[in-house]
């Protein structure tokens, strides 16, 4: 078991329960505590896994409850291994080692109304918001898209809630019916916050919109950044703290050589939105291609995402 820290927590696998087609949730509790951290609606935990392995995953139970965290998993055939390896290892009782909960995904509980637009995976944050308003009265409205019934996770306990008929609506979709997304947030009234998840066309046709909308009022959160990975390899990275050059091959983004060379680095989403494979930038200019650093931290280039970003550089020296 690893030392308890301020940063990480030590908890324990007390139920894996099947949600939809490729969804498990996993509920933890705490070891050697009888209350876990607070959280709010929104947040996320990072999740320690082998291989030194970091997933981040979003909560889903209700904030008020402190004797519980619980997280839902979509096995990912195309991922790095960790939805595949949460699906297939684990088992009830092991102890797990997760990281105190962080929200980039704040719910605004004062607003008129609250009106989501999710689709997939992105239901498992939507979920303990609503959880959250249901519990302080504040109206809300729900639109779920997924391909097919049997994929829709949380939809038969969102059912249970009073009034889910009218508040409730979940749209069956492929990749050539999309969800009217434009629609939906035109339709929204003036003092609405809206609220999206979900893939990556999702979020574009939303933040697209929602433009002209007071920005306070719009909300989102990626599974990967709006921008293609950097894999067209062509230049070397220098690590500053021992010198060893590596070149990084077309195909391969920073990470992945980084990997390959058994370099120590921490990533978790892999796409570009966490923050968690940060790495300083000591020489060089990033090409950055993350939804995690603003605008002038970007500019500033002295940190890049390695799980996403490149180098417009022939040689970018990286703080490792």
């Amino acid at each position: 078991m690893s030392q308890p820290t301020p940063e990480r927590i030590d908890v324990r696998l007390t139920q894996i329960r099947f949600e939809a087609d490729d969804v498990a949730s996993y509920e933890f509790r705490p070891v050697g505590a009888p209350d876990l951290p607070a959280f709010e609606a929104g947040a996320h935990i990072d999740l320690h896994l082998p291989e030194n392995r970091v997933r981040s995953y979003s909560l889903v139970n209700d904030p008020h409850e402190r004797h519980r965290y619980v997280i839902a998993v979509q096995r990912e055939a195309a991922g790095r291994g960790g939805s595949a390896w949460m699906h297939a290892v684990p088992r009830i009782g092991e102890h797990f080692t997760i990281g105190v909960p962080k929200n980039d995904f704040p719910l605004c509980e004062s607003a008129p109304e609250s009106i989501f637009i999710c689709g997939g995976i992105g239901i498992t944050p939507v979920v303990s918001m609503i959880r959250r308003l249901e519990r302080v009265g504040a109206p809300w409205r729900l639109h779920y898209a997924v391909r097919e019934r049997s994929r829709a996770a949380y939809a038969d306990d969102l059912a249970q809630i009073a009034g889910a008929d009218s508040r409730v609506a979940l749209y069956f979709q492929n990749e050539d019916q999309r969800l009217d997304v434009r629609g939906l947030a035109e339709r929204a009234p003036a003092g609405a916050h809206l609220y999206c998840c979900g893939p990556r066309g999702m979020v574009d046709d939303f933040i697209d919109a929602c433009a002209a909308r007071p920005q306070e009022q719009v909300h989102f959160e990626r599974f990967a950044a709006a921008s293609e990975a950097a894999s067209e390899g062509g230049f070397e990275v220098v690590l500053h703290r021992d010198g060893r050059r590596i070149a990084v091959a077309p195909g391969k983004t920073i990470l992945d050589t980084l990997l390959d060379h058994g370099v120590d680095v921490q990533y978790a989403c892999s796409a570009g939105v966490c923050g968690t494979c940060r790495v300083g930038v000591i020489d060089g200019v990033p090409d950055h291609r993350d939804d995690f650093l603003n605008a002038e931290e970007k500019a500033g280039n002295c940190a890049v995402m390695v799980c996403c970003s490149g180098s417009l550089s022939p040689t970018l020296v990286l703080d490792l």
